[in-house]
């Protein structure tokens, strides 16, 4: 009994050892590979850089045709619909620059900002952020600093009503 029972080992160890062999979904040579690659000498080449969509020229047109209802211009190429289109999205996204209050042209890469804002740091905030936009080569800061008006209370005169209601 006790070597039919080593029999029996023997052949399920023989049986898991060919299993194994035979499984295509581990290849030792990935740990050889890897091991091999340790011990490499020399400089490693650099990784590419993951690639960014393309800006195409449907993008512009409708790039182009957004900043001519805000009375804005971008020149013909598609850098300059491209940088518009960022320097935009960068305003919009800056808590300190009032961007529908700025007009962004974009011509030959050079970069014109119009209109008002409140404070010179919004100024020189809008400045800043279309000078840090890749492309461009040129900015032109035409804004002008005007604070907004206070509003004033329209309702006070409404609150004087110094009447009593008997109930």
């Amino acid at each position: 009994m006790k070597t039919r029972l080593l029999l029996l080992t023997a052949l399920a160890v023989v049986i898991l050892g060919v299993a194994a062999c035979n499984d295509t979904a581990t290849n030792s040579n990935d740990r050889a590979n890897a091991n091999a690659n340790t011990k490499m000498t020399g400089t490693r080449a650099a990784a590419t850089p993951t690639a960014t969509p393309k800006y195409t020229e449907e993008q512009a047109r409708e790039e182009r045709a957004r900043a001519k209802g805000n009375k804005e211009t971008i020149g013909d190429t598609l850098d300059d619909a491209w940088i518009h289109a960022k320097i935009v999205a960068k305003l919009i996204g800056d808590s300190q620059t009032p961007e529908r209050k700025i007009n962004v042209d974009v011509v030959n890469n050079e970069v014109t900002l119009r209109g008002t804002v409140d404070t010179p740091a919004a100024k020189a905030e809008a400045e800043r952020v279309a000078k840090e936009t890749d492309g461009v080569k040129k900015v032109s800061n035409h804004l002008t600093v005007s604070p907004a008006a206070k509003s004033a209370n329209s309702n006070k005169a409404a609150n004087t009503n110094k009447s009593k209601t008997n109930y």
